[in-house]
C-alpha cells in the first residue's frame, strides 16, 4: 500500500510540471455564497483581526459554488500572502467534514497527526513534536487539557471553526509564535455577512467493530449555527453549538515493555524477551458539547468591537476488558518454562509457556475535560493611527478517575499453558483454560494486587492583554508602507495533582462479581483468547473494595507541581509594499523582545524529618530576555510566479512537565554520594535560526498552482535528559543517614544542550484537470509530499528504561516522509472526494500506565477517507439541503508501536472503520 501511495503521488506531482510543492497550500472547501465568507490564511498578524472581513469582500463577486471555487479562493489567499502559511476554510457554516479540527489540519502539507483512541489528537509541524508548535484561537494562545502546552485538537469540533491558519514563518507582531509553526483556529465574524444565515446538520455514525460489553457501536453528531445582523448592520451576532456522541470500540494486543536481554527457563541466553502479554477489547464513548458566540459592534467606521466566547466540555468513559499473562512470575509451585521460537535476530517470537500466571482485568477510565475562553478585541482608528486592543482569558480543567479490578481463577490460583505468537499483526495468546465463566473468576490479591486507582487533576489558566498601533512609516516611505508597534503581557499558571493508591479487598475477601454488575462476554478471538467477561468496574470497587487515593506517600510527592510564567512581549515591525526595479515586493521586517519570568513550586520527600513533616515544599525559577528578529519578503515575478524568502530567530518554551520543581533525592549507601532526579525550572527555551524559501507558479489566475518550499532550522539549543553534577547542600541535614562524603552528586533532569539542524523540502500541486483537458471539468487533485531530515540525536534517558533502547535516537515526532493526496469531483451540486495521507515511521511520545511520557517507535500510518455529497440547487424546492455519506479509515489502518526493531512489537491497535450518513440544511 505504501509503494502504491508513493507511485500515485509521483504521478500526481509529475503531472504538475515537475515543480510541485507546498509552502502555503490552503486546503479550502469554501462556498461562494456571498453570505458565507471563508477565513483568509493570507492574513499576517498585522491584519489578523480583519481576515474574515477581507475574505467576505473578495467572495462577493463569485457566482459558483463548491470545492473548486473554494480551492481557487485558497490559491488566491496563498498568492497574496506575505508569510508562508497553510490554511483550511470551511465549505460552508458547520461543514468542515471532520469530527475534530485535528483531522482537517492533518491533511495540510508538512503536517502530520498522531492518533489517540482512533482520533487525530496532536499535530506535528515540519517533523517536530507538538511541543514545538503553539496553538491560538482567534489569535489568542489557548490552554491545554494535557500535561503540557500542546493542545489536544480533538477538543475542538470542526463545525464551530470557519478556518485554520498555520503560520510556518513568523513575524515580529505574531504573539505566541512557535518554533515549528503557529496554528491559529478561527471562528466566523458575523459582520462579514450581508444577510442572516441559519444552518443545522445531523449525522449518524457507525463503527465497523460493532457493539460490545455495555457500549454501542454507533453514535451521532448534531450541529446548529446562527449568524445575524441587527441595528442596520451595526451589530452582528453568531452562535454555534456542536454535540457529538462517539463510540469507543477498540481491539488491541500488547506486550510488556521493555524488551530485554534476559535468561528464562528454556530460553537460551542471550535472547530478547518480553515479560508479559495482554489482549483487550476497549469499549465506551466520548460525549462532547461545544458552543461559541461572537458579538460584533461597529457603530461607526472608526470603531469595531468584537467579543468571542468559546466553551467545550467532554466526557470520555471506557473500560478495557483484558486478558493478561505474566511471563516472569517466580511464585508458582512449578517454575515457568518455555518451549520457545526464536528468530535470527535473537528475539523471542512465540512458543509455548507452561505455568503462566493469567489474569482477567477490568481497566476503567473516566475523563472529564472543559475549556473556556473569552476574548475582547477593539479596533479603533484615530486619524492616521489604527489601534488594536485585545484582552483574553482561557482556562481548562481535567479530572480523571482510573480504576482496575484484577480477577483470577480460584479457589486456588490456576496456572496455565499458553501458546504464543508475536508475529506481524495481532499477537496471539491461546490459553489452555476457559476464562469465559464469570462464576469462576474472583477479585483477589493477585501478583498485581486486587486493584489500583488514580485520580489525576490538571488546571491550566492563561490571561493576556495586547495593544498594537499601526501608522504610516515616518521614514523611508518609498520602501516601508507602515509600521506596527505593540506589546503583549501574558501570564500562565498550570498545576497537576495525581492522587493514587491501592484498591483493597473489602471485609468479604475474594469474591466473584454479582450478575447485576455483569455486562456479558466480549470477544477476544482476534488474539486467540476466546471470550472473557466484562463488568461494571466502578460498581465492583464500590461494592467489594476500598479506595482512598492519596498524595503523601514518598513516591507520590513529586507527582504534584505548579508552573507559573509571566511573559512580556514587545515588537517593532516595518511593513513593506514597494517595487524593486520592475518587481513588486511585499513583506515585513522587525524585531520582537520577550521577557520571561518562570517559576515552579512542588514538594520533595525527606525521610529524615519527623513523621508528618516529610513532605517539604520547594520552589525555584529564573527570568531571561530573548530577542527575535524576523524578515518576510514576497516577490511577484512575471507569468504568475511568486518567490518568498523568510528568515527569523524562533523559540519554543520547554515542556511544562520538564519545568516542574518536583524531584527525589537520597544517598547511595555504597558510594556515600548524594543523587537525585526530577524536573528543572531553570530551563531555557528551544531556540533556532530559521530560513525559508518558497517558489509558486499559478495557472489561469488562481485556478491551480504548483509550489516548492525549502526550510532550514539551525537549532541552537535542545533539551536533553542527562545526569549532571549538583550541589545538594540545602537538602542534606545532620539527620541524613548515612551522611554523604560530599554534598556534590549527580542529578538527572532535563538540561539545555547543543542542538543541530532540521531541514526539509515540501512539494504541493493543486490542479483542476480542466486546465489540461476541457472534458475533465469538475475533476481535480491536491497532492503534497514532505521530506524531513535532521542531524539531532537524543541520548537515552538515564533515569528510566525506554523501549527505544540505549542508543541515541532521532527527534521525537519526526517522520522522514509525509504524503497527502486528495482527488475530487465537483459539479452541479454533486461532490466526491477521496483523501489518503501517509507518514513514515517515527518516535512517538506515549502516555504509559504511570501516566508519564515514554518513547516508542510508531509504525507509519496510511489513512484513507472518502466523502460523497449532493446539494440541491437554487431551482429546487429542496434548496439549501445537502445529503452526505462519509467513510473514515476505509482500510482499517491500525496503530502499531515497537521497540528497537519491528520484531519486538509493543502495541497493535485497531479502531475499525467509521461510516457516517448525514443531512444539513442552510437557509
Amino acid at each position: 500500500m505504501q509503494h502504491l501511495k508513493r507511485n500515485l503521488l509521483s504521478v500526481a506531482l509529475a503531472s504538475a510540471t515537475m515543480m510541485v510543492a507546498t509552502g502555503a497550500w490552503a486546503q479550502s472547501t469554501t462556498t461562494t455564497d456571498p453570505a458565507t465568507p471563508a477565513q483568509d490564511p493570507q492574513a499576517t498578524p498585522q491584519d489578523q483581526e480583519s481576515v474574515a472581513k477581507q475574505q467576505a469582500k473578495q467572495l462577493q463577486t463569485v457566482t459558483v459554488q463548491g470545492i473548486r471555487v473554494g480551492i481557487e479562493q485558497a490559491n488566491t489567499i496563498k498568492k497574496e500572502s506575505t508569510s508562508i502559511v497553510e490554511a483550511i476554510s470551511a465549505e460552508d457554516i458547520g461543514k468542515l467534514p471532520d469530527i475534530s479540527i485535528a483531522e482537517s489540519i492533518s491533511r495540510l502539507p508538512g503536517i502530520a497527526a498522531q492518533r489517540v483512541g482512533g482520533r487525530a489528537q496532536v499535530i506535528s509541524v515540519r517533523g517536530l513534536s507538538p511541543d514545538f508548535a503553539t496553538t491560538l484561537l482567534n489569535g489568542r494562545e489557548m490552554v491545554s487539557t494535557g500535561d503540557n502546552r500542546s493542545v489536544e485538537f480533538d477538543q475542538y469540533p470542526s463545525e464551530l471553526m470557519s478556518g485554520v491558519v498555520v503560520y510556518k514563518t513568523p513575524d515580529s507582531a505574531l504573539v505566541g509564535q512557535g518554533l515549528s509553526g503557529t496554528i491559529d483556529m478561527r471562528t466566523v465574524r458575523p459582520l462579514d455577512f450581508d444577510k442572516p444565515v441559519y444552518a443545522v446538520s445531523a449525522r449518524y455514525q457507525d463503527n465497523s467493530l460493532g457493539s460490545a460489553a455495555n457500549a454501542e457501536g454507533d453514535g451521532n453528531r448534531i450541529n446548529a449555527s446562527v449568524i445575524t445582523q441587527m441595528a442596520g448592520g451595526d451589530i452582528g451576532l453568531s452562535l454555534g453549538f456542536s454535540h457529538s456522541d462517539i463510540p469507543i470500540q477498540e481491539e488491541q494486543t500488547g506486550l510488556y515493555e521493555p524488551w530485554q536481554l534476559a535468561t528464562r527457563n528454556g530460553i537460551p541466553n542471550p535472547t530478547y524477551v518480553t515479560d508479559g502479554a495482554k489482549a483487550l477489547r476497549r469499549t465506551g464513548y466520548v460525549r462532547r458539547n461545544a458552543a461559541m458566540a461572537t458579538v460584533q459592534f461597529a457603530p461607526i467606521a472608526e470603531w469595531t468591537s468584537t467579543l468571542d466566547i468559546f466553551h467545550t466540555s467532554a466526557v470520555q468513559e471506557d473500560t478495557a476488558n483484558q486478558f493478561e499473562a505474566n511471563f516472569n512470575y517466580n511464585g508458582n509451585p512449578d517454575p515457568q518454562t518455555w518451549t520457545p521460537n526464536i528468530n535470527g535476530n535473537g528475539t523471542l517470537v512465540g512458543g509455548t509457556l507452561t505455568n503462566a500466571y493469567p489474569l482477567v482485568r477490568g481497566m476503567y477510565n473516566k475523563r472529564e475535560d472543559s475549556i473556556d475562553g473569552i476574548g475582547w478585541a477593539n479596533e479603533i482608528k484615530l486619524g492616521e493611527v489604527n489601534l488594536t486592543a485585545d484582552v483574553s482569558w482561557s482556562k481548562s480543567h481535567r479530572d480523571e478517575m482510573q480504576l482496575e479490578n484484577n480477577l483470577q481463577l480460584l479457589p486456588n490460583p490456576q496456572f496455565d499453558t499458553l501458546n504464543l505468537s508475536f508475529g506481524d499483526g495481532f499477537a496471539t495468546i491461546q490459553p489452555g483454560r476457559d476464562y469465559s465463566n464469570p462464576g469462576s473468576l474472583f477479585i483477589a490479591n493477585t501478583i498485581y494486587g486486587s486493584g489500583y486507582g488514580k485520580t489525576p487533576k490538571v488546571v491550566d489558566e492563561l490571561k493576556g492583554f495586547k495593544l498594537n498601533a499601526n501608522f504610516a512609516a515616518p521614514f523611508m516611505t518609498s520602501f516601508f508602507s507602515d509600521v506596527d508597534v505593540g506589546a503583549h503581557y501574558g501570564t500562565r499558571e498550570k498545576s497537576k495533582r495525581q492522587p493514587e493508591g491501592n484498591i483493597n479487598l473489602g471485609a468479604q475477601g475474594p469474591t466473584t462479581i454479582a450478575p447485576d454488575l455483569q455486562y456479558g462476554l466480549v470477544d477476544l478471538t482476534f488474539a486467540g483468547v476466546g471470550y472473557i467477561p466484562s463488568w461494571d468496574v466502578p460498581g465492583a470497587v464500590a461494592r467489594y473494595m476500598t479506595f482512598i487515593p492519596g498524595e503523601d506517600a514518598s513516591y507520590l510527592v513529586p507527582k504534584a507541581w505548579t508552573i507559573n510564567e509571566d511573559i512580556t512581549t514587545g515588537w517593532l515591525r516595518a511593513n513593506i509594499d514597494t517595487t524593486w526595479g520592475s518587481i513588486p515586493v511585499r513583506g515585513n521586517v522587525g524585531i520582537q523582545a520577550q521577557h520571561t519570568d518562570q517559576s515552579s513550586s512542588s514538594f520533595y520527600w525527606d525521610p529524615f524529618r519527623p513523621v508528618g513533616q516529610n513532605r517539604v515544599p520547594f520552589e525555584e525559577g529564573k527570568s531571561y530576555t530573548d530577542w527575535l528578529p524576523s524578515l518576510n519578503l514576497a516577490f511577484s515575478l512575471p507569468h504568475d510566479q511568486t518567490l518568498r524568502v523568510a528568515a527569523a530567530r524562533q523559540l519554543a518554551r520547554a515542556r511544562l512537565d520538564q519545568m516542574r520543581a518536583s524531584f527525589e533525592f537520597g544517598v547511595n549507601t555504597a558510594t556515600l554520594d548524594p543523587a537525585g532526579s526530577g524536573g528543572n525550572p531553570l530551563l531555557d527555551p528551544w531556540k533556532a535560526n530559521a530560513f525559508d524559501i518558497s517558489y509558486e507558479k499559478y495557472f489561469e489566475g488562481t485556478k491551480g498552482y504548483v509550489s516548492a518550499a525549502f526550510y532550514y532550522k539551525d537549532l541552537r539549543t535542545y533539551i536533553f535528559t542527562e545526569s549532571r553534577a549538583y550541589d545538594f547542600t540545602q537538602f542534606i541535614t545532620p539527620d541524613v543517614i548515612p551522611q554523604p562524603d560530599t554534598n556534590i552528586g549527580q542529578f538527572t533532569a532535563p538540561y539545555n544542550g547543543k542542538g543541530g539542524y532540521l531541514q526539509g523540502l515540501e512539494l504541493t500541486a493543486s490542479l483542476p484537470l480542466e486546465i489540461f483537458w476541457d472534458a475533465a471539468q469538475g475533476f481535480g487533485f491536491i497532492a503534497s509530499a514532505s521530506f524531513n531530515d535532521s542531524n539531532i540525536t537524543i541520548p537515552p534517558d538515564p533515569s528510566s528504561v525506554s523501549s527505544v533502547g540505549s542508543q541515541d535516537i532521532t527527534l521525537p515526532g519526526l517522520s522522514d516522509e509525509v504524503y497527502n493526496l486528495t482527488a475530487y469531483y465537483s459539479r452541479a451540486g454533486f461532490e466526491a472526494r477521496v483523501n489518503q495521507r501517509w507518514r513514515s515511521d517515527y518516535i512517538g511520545e506515549i502516555s504509559n500506565f504511570a501516566a508519564e511520557r515514554t518513547l516508542r517507535y510508531v509504525e507509519g500510518e496510511d489513512i484513507t477517507d472518502a466523502q460523497l455529497s449532493y446539494s440541491f440547487g437554487e431551482a429546487s424546492a429542496l434548496k439549501g439541503l445537502t445529503l452526505l455519506l462519509q467513510a473514515n479509515n476505509l482500510t482499517n489502518s491500525g496503530y502499531r508501536t515497537y521497540a528497537s526493531t519491528k520484531d519486538r512489537p509493543l502495541e497493535n491497535i485497531e479502531w475499525g472503520r467509521t461510516y457516517l450518513l448525514g443531512v444539513s440544511y442552510k437557509f
